[in-house]
Order: C-alpha cells, then sequence, then structure tokens
C-alpha cells in the first residue's frame, strides 16, 4: 500500500464521515418538529408545569 493509496482511502472515510454526520442532523432535525411545524428542542419552553 503506497501513501496515495492511503490518502485515497483517508479522504474516502472523511467523506462518508461527514456524509454520515449530515444525514443524522437532517433526520434529527426532521423528526423534532411538532405537528404544526414548529420546531425545537425539548428543554425549550412553553413550561406549563411551572405555573403551580
Amino acid at each position: 500500500m503506497t501513501e496515495r493509496d492511503l490518502f485515497f482511502l483517508v479522504m474516502i472515510l472523511i467523506g462518508a464521515s461527514a456524509l454520515t454526520v449530515f444525514i443524522v442532523q437532517f433526520v434529527r432535525s426532521r423528526r423534532r418538529r411538532d405537528d404544526d411545524g414548529r420546531s425545537g428542542n425539548w428543554w425549550e419552553g412553553p413550561w406549563d408545569e411551572d405555573k403551580r
């Protein structure tokens, strides 16, 4: 295995991992949306139970 082959394998690995991260982030952001189309994280309000 030459340096050129090793460089090619490393670049393929970096590209595949970047593509995987992009796909995972895209799927998570689409799954996180509520029924009314709003997107947000679980720690974002409203906090109805705090008004007790």
